[in-house]
């Protein structure tokens, strides 16, 4: 089982797929670091060579932010939005959509449950 970046990659799938559970990596990037590592896409994880491991674990620590490290630097990012008072950071502090979506209908995701007010039919 190859373990990069403090995740185990689960073992049975490819390593294209396999590099998308750490977070930071997805599709592109993983094809990315593969094609710099010299790995082929369709290789399953439980295959891979500890030298292959080895070189992957080194390239994704060179190419920067993964895991940890780009969790703080977003929740800081989002912390900074909310300190300056800017219009993003205070979407963020009232839990609403950020990105100038519609919050009349949809949002549910962001917004949690509908709240049933009495009274509000006329």
């Amino acid at each position: 089982m190859a373990r990069i970046a403090g995740i185990d990659l689960p073992p049975n799938k490819r390593v294209e797929i396999g590099l998308t559970y750490i977070y930071g990596i997805g599709r592109t990037r993983s094809q990315k670091i593969l094609d710099q590592a010299g790995i082929d896409w369709s290789t399953k994880v439980k295959d891979l060579t500890e030298e292959e491991a080895s070189k992957l674990r080194r390239i994704i620590q060179e190419q920067g932010d993964v895991e940890g490290d780009l969790r703080k630097r977003v929740s800081l990012d989002v912390k900074r939005l909310m300190e300056i008072g800017c219009y993003r950071g205070n979407r963020h502090k009232r839990n609403l959509p950020a990105r100038g979506q519609r919050t009349h209908t949809n949002a549910r995701t962001r917004r949690g449950r509908r709240i049933a007010i009495p009274g509000k039919k006329k």
